[in-house]
């Protein structure tokens, strides 16, 4: 049974981290930006957005380790060249990814709560459903994350003076040491984040979501 939750949570996963990177391409071309159309990546096909480590490796030893699962897709290519405002169009473009999957996760999350008018439904859709709530929202608040190369950076950098480009520079230099920082010392601030939005999402209790 754990091998069947584990490919579930893998499917949802890699959909979601999809879902996530065309939203980006989608508002990119809106812009004025035709990379992602031109690369093939404007498309719902996991198999054009996979990456073997962050896609698949990743979330497998996640899940052997702690019990969840995390990974990501091969961020959807853009040139800030092509937009009329490089500094606003890239803050959209960043903003485009988490509510993305704030959307999937508010969509479920009705489903979920007003479940009781779709009883015709099976029990193991409502989990399915949870988890998608759950993995969307993880996804979506730790993307938030203003450190380089999460999409939090590129909203802050949209409102950063120019002026302040010194310190835009330095976070895109150690913005990885500082995602590694944050993730082995600071990530389990954002659970109870994720647990309040869970709950406001599905009606359910937190420990419903995050004890899956």
């Amino acid at each position: 049974m754990q091998g069947v939750d584990f490919i579930f949570s893998i499917a949802i996963l890699i959909m979601s981290v999809v879902i996530h990177e065309v939203s980006h391409g989608s508002v990119a071309y809106a812009l004025g930006d035709p990379t992602a159309k031109n690369e093939g990546r404007l498309t719902l096909n996991p198999l054009k957005h996979m990456d073997l480590f962050g896609s698949l490796i990743v979330p497998f030893i996640t899940y052997l380790a702690g019990g969840f699962i995390f990974g990501w897709a091969k961020p959807v290519p853009y040139n800030p060249y092509n937009l009329k405002n490089q500094k606003v169009g890239s803050g959209l473009i960043g903003a485009a990814g988490p509510l993305s999957n704030f959307l999937t996760a508010a969509v479920f999350g009705l489903i979920i709560r007003y479940g009781s008018l779709l009883s015709f439904l099976p029990d193991s859709f409502f989990q399915i459903a949870t988890l998608i709530v759950l993995v969307n929202l993880i996804l979506g608040t730790f993307n938030l994350v203003p450190v380089p190369p999460l999409d939090g950076s590129k909203i802050l950098f949209a409102f950063l003076p120019y002026r302040w480009s010194k310190a835009e520079l330095f976070l895109e230099r150690y913005g990885f040491f500082l995602l590694l920082i944050f993730i082995l010392f600071f990530f389990q601030y954002l659970l109870p984040v994720i647990a309040i939005l869970f709950k406001l999402f599905t009606g359910l209790p937190a420990q419903a979501g995050l004890t899956m």
